[in-house]
C-alpha cells in the first residue's frame, strides 16, 4: 500500500483552497430542452443495457480540468455518454461527425 495520498479527481473540490469561500451556485431551474434531450437519451441507453448512471459518472469524471470548467452540466453528460459509447464500439467516431 502507498503511503502517498491518492490525487482527487477534478470534479472532486472539497477542499481545494481555490474553491473555499467561494458562495454554493443553487440551479433550481427545470432543465432547458438541451437537458431534457440529453437526459432522455441516457434514460433510453440505460433501458437498452447500453449504459448505467455508474458508467456516466465515471465518464464525467474523467473529463480533462480544461474541459470540464468549460462544459455546462448536460454537456458534461453528453461528452461522457459519447465516450462511452465509443469506448464500447457502439459508435463509430465518423458516425459522430
Amino acid at each position: 500500500m502507498s503511503d502517498t495520498p491518492p490525487t482527487p479527481a477534478i470534479h472532486d473540490m472539497g477542499g481545494l483552497s481555490r474553491f473555499r469561500c467561494t458562495p454554493v451556485e443553487r440551479d433550481e431551474a427545470p432543465p432547458d430542452e438541451f437537458g431534457k434531450k440529453v437526459d432522455a437519451l441516457r434514460q433510453v441507453l440505460a433501458q437498452k443495457g447500453y449504459m448505467t448512471v455508474d458508467e456516466l459518472r465515471r465518464g464525467i469524471e474523467a473529463i480533462p480540468e480544461g474541459e470540464y470548467f468549460s462544459l455546462t452540466y448536460y454537456e458534461r453528460w453528453l461528452t461522457s455518454i459519447t465516450t462511452l459509447l465509443l469506448e464500447k464500439g457502439v459508435v463509430t467516431a465518423e458516425e459522430l461527425r
